[in-house]
């Protein structure tokens, strides 16, 4: 049996780490239940979406080889923005699919249009607002700029992103996915972009977690009476 100096010292250290490390095993624990109680799909807007929204079928197309573009095709697609059609090329061209002529951009307008078709009808928009540039922490990060915030009058303060460069409706942000989205940080421990699980300070946690719970392994056997009873039967 360990001897009673060593006892001690193992409680103190299994006190201590459970103190340094017990608000981070709250927020493991809190944002793991937030995750394991919500739906996915609601995190993500679906409900504030319209899921029934059909693209528009076009005709009275140009072919490619009529497109006078700088650079040989290497990926097209057709988008549809405010009812015309467009094709956008090698991910940087938007270019009119009826006359050929390249398009700088959507406007306001257009990007309204285009939320209206991918949003609920039920839903009144608030303002519209010019996007230019984010951080890591913002909850439009890591796509493409610049893009129309488009706010509407909500308690969940509801946004709709859509891409200037090509008119695409990017992603709807609201008050859950924003919990979702810090609960999500503090599980990962990832302070910085939310979505690298290889930081050092994870893996410190983690690993000094797993000290936490094996010293208390150690002191239940090293306090247990029934430890201590066996082992001196058998001496």
């Amino acid at each position: 049996m360990v001897k009673r100096n060593t006892a001690i010292k193992i409680r103190k250290a299994h006190r201590y780490l459970g103190l340094f490390l017990g608000i981070q095993f709250i927020l493991w624990t809190a944002s793991g239940l937030y995750f394991s109680w919500t739906d996915i799909d609601e995190i993500h807007g679906d409900h504030f979406r319209n899921m029934h929204h059909e693209p528009m079928a076009f005709d009275g197309l140009i072919g490619l080889s009529q497109i006078n573009v700088p650079s040989k095709i290497s990926s097209v697609s057709l988008k549809e923005i405010d009812g015309k059609p467009y094709y956008w090329i090698n991910n940087e061209i938007l270019v009119d699919a009826r006359s050929g002529e390249v398009k700088e951009g959507i406007t306001k307008d257009e990007a309204l249009a285009v939320a209206k078709k991918q949003m609920a009808h039920h839903l009144k928009v608030k303002e519209v607002s010019l996007l230019t540039e984010t951080d890591k922490h913002h909850e439009y990060r890591e796509k493409r700029l610049p893009a129309y915030v488009i706010t509407y009058d909500s308690p969940e303060n509801i946004k709709a992103y859509v891409s200037v460069a090509d008119g695409s409706f990017q992603t709807v942000r609201h008050r859950n996915w924003r919990w979702f989205d810090f609960l999500w940080m503090t599980h990962t421990m990832d302070y910085e972009g939310r979505d690298d699980f290889n930081t050092t300070v994870l893996r410190a946690f983690s690993l000094l977690g797993l000290i936490t719970v094996l010293s208390g392994f150690l002191l239940w056997f090293t306090s247990s009476p029934t430890i201590r009873k066996r082992i001196q039967r058998k001496k």
